[in-house]
């Protein structure tokens, strides 16, 4: 799968792009048709402690799957966002075994 990950408005370390792709090479393990990711890293202009933002959407064959998660690090946000896609690729597939 193939990660591209933007972060609009500040530069990223290697050590969090690292992370980043480590936790969605790990979706394919739920999904293994996914095409590629789109990563949106940003930091939200407000007095909140959870300003970090990240947006991921995922690319798979006849769909897309985009999830927006909002927390006070960028790991934190990541590891929410992964979670909740990891849920939304097990119904997708569970949904395609009852077509086929």
């Amino acid at each position: 799968m193939k990660v591209n990950v933007q972060t609009p408005n500040f530069a990223a370390k290697d050590d969090l792009l690292l992370f980043v792709k480590k936790k969605l090479n790990k979706l394919e393990q739920f999904y293994d048709r996914i095409v590629f990711a789109d990563v949106f890293l940003k930091v939200q202009k407000t007095s909140e402690k959870e300003n970090k933002s990240v947006e991921i959407l995922l690319s798979i064959p006849g769909d897309e799957v985009m999830v927006k998660k909002e927390a006070k690090s960028f790991e934190e946000a990541t590891d929410e966002a992964v979670k909740a896609l990891q849920r939304q690729l097990k119904k997708r597939k569970q949904k395609e075994k009852v077509y086929l």
